[in-house]
């Protein structure tokens, strides 16, 4: 090889590759917290829809709030108290941006059948980088309420706006 050949030294490959890896450690951290963040308002977000939902469905139904998260979901136009079409699909199989749905209706009435309460609680899949904690919960009372460290009840601290 002569002095004259165009081209980059394996020094100055190196020197890239390092440089390239030394950004990489600095912004993967910030993306994965990012990632984290948009899960929660996702989940927060999905539990004001699930609020909402059961309003538009107990003054619709005269069943009170639905049983299931299944009966708020249906396909494009559903009418029925099985399938009223208020939520979409994704949200109505109660998994959701790496988050767990679990929705629980009280039944207060055998004949005919009625719900006139119900919760929801929102957890975090464990293992799929939606970091440790942050639960969430709501019930008729749209409080959407939170806890850090377990699974969310009614007497955690509400969040705040």
């Amino acid at each position: 090889m002569t002095r004259n050949s165009k081209g980059f030294s394996l020094i100055e490959l190196l020197i890239v590759v390092a440089i390239i890896l030394i950004i990489a450690a600095i912004a993967i951290p910030d993306l994965l917290k990012s990632r984290v963040a948009a899960n929660q308002a996702s989940a927060v977000g999905s539990l004001r829809t699930i609020n909402t939902s059961e309003v538009t469905y107990s003054s619709t139904y005269t069943s009170g709030y639905s049983p299931t998260l299944v009966s708020l979901d249906g396909p494009a136009g559903g009418n029925s108290a099985a399938s009223s079409s208020l939520i979409d699909s994704v949200l109505g199989a109660g998994v959701k941006s790496q988050y767990t749905f679990l929705y629980t209706a009280v039944q207060t009435s055998a004949s005919p059948v009625r719900y006139d309460a119900y919760s929801i609680g929102a957890n975090p899949v464990q293992g799929a980088g939606t970091g440790n904690g942050n639960c969430y919960y709501s019930d008729a009372s749209a409080v959407i309420r939170f806890n850090t460290a377990t699974t969310a009840t009614s007497s955690d601290s509400p969040l705040a706006g």
